[in-house]
């Protein structure tokens, strides 16, 4: 398969201070929410990126759409060089790129009806000539929903039916990549069963490779062929997703898999417990970020930080003591 997406080195900031002041205060006048990331998405392919809330997750996801600026890397889709362009520039590769936001229902305007959100694709883009009647109600039927949705407004949706629009309009010209951010957020568990089906589905029939943000392991086991696990705006584990489910080497990446609801009433698993709180990007530790909660830290953590470490089935991870053993 070939590359769609290549993301080398990129880097996403966000200035908390002015300059002057940050050299008043010997203080960071940047928050850098993802520092360094690189990974490439392949024709077809699923990739999740999966961390706490702040790991730099949306904000990765924002970079690559063009919504946020990008001060180092860069960003190549199907091959053209994406850093750097206008918002006209951008434009025309944005079409074949979309996005899905985390609250179905209120990324969705009140004051549209479902016909108008999600032909709204085609006004953005000036595309003439489709009935957006026709148009309409091809992508309602596409994720399974009825012609009597087309007039309904967002708050006459239930959580499930609002995703599923947000659905539809995301994939209502057909891109050759989404991004969908927490796409299960918010709903109940039978529901996000099925929007991951139908998501998976759709996949599948289309062609279409799929950037899932999540914080949601059952999502990621579910639905993504490989995964990175970010913290603090880097990747401290990215590899094939049954593989870092069956042996994580990052004791971060083995603490959330630890905390992950089992679905087999009987199994017995051993719970990785974490200290204290994930650390300010404003103010991060030194050596390696995350030895202040790490469960096997020892000093050397602290003074140095570590190097990414290749095995030979493209399972990398960043840690001086990694484990050994998969999450029992």
């Amino acid at each position: 398969m070939a590359e769609l997406l290549e993301i080398d080195n990129i880097g996403v900031r966000y200035q908390m201070r002015s300059a002057w002041r940050a050299a008043i205060e010997k203080s960071e006048p940047y928050l850098h929410a993802v520092c360094g990331v690189s990974f490439s998405i392949k024709e077809g392919e699923s990739f999740a990126l999966v961390g706490e809330s702040g790991s730099g997750k949306s904000s990765l996801a924002r970079a690559i759409m063009g919504i946020e600026g990008v001060h180092s890397g860069s960003i190549c889709f199907e091959g053209h060089q994406l850093r750097g362009l206008s918002k006209r520039e951008y434009k025309p590769f944005r079409r074949n790129m979309s996005m899905m936001f985390q609250d179905p229902a209120g990324s969705l305007s009140p004051r549209l009806t479902v016909k108008r959100l999600i032909t709204e694709p085609f006004r953005i883009h000036m595309i003439r000539g489709a009935s957006m009647d026709e148009e309409a109600i091809r992508l309602l039927r596409m994720v399974g929903l009825g012609e009597e949705f087309l007039h309904r407004y967002p708050h006459q949706l239930s959580g499930g039916q609002a995703r599923r629009v947000g659905v539809a309009r995301a994939l209502a010209l057909s891109p050759k990549l989404l991004i969908a951010d927490e796409p299960t957020a918010g709903l109940d568990v039978s529901v996000q069963g099925e929007v991951l089906n139908l998501l998976l589905e759709l996949q599948q029939q289309h062609g279409i490779s799929t950037l899932i943000i999540t914080h949601n392991l059952n999502v990621v086991l579910h639905f993504a062929d490989r995964m990175a696990i970010m913290y603090l705006g880097r990747f401290i584990e990215q590899g094939a997703a049954h593989e870092i489910f069956e042996q994580p080497r990052h004791p971060y990446t083995e603490a959330l898999l630890s905390s992950s609801p089992e679905p087999d009433p009987d199994a017995v698993r051993s719970q990785v417990e974490l200290k204290g709180e994930v650390s300010s990007n404003m103010d991060r530790p030194a050596g390696c970020e995350f030895h202040p909660r790490c469960p096997s830290a020892r000093p050397h953590c602290a003074e140095t930080a570590p190097s990414d470490t290749f095995l030979k089935d493209g399972h990398s991870f960043t840690c001086h003591f990694p484990t050994t053993g998969g999450v029992q």
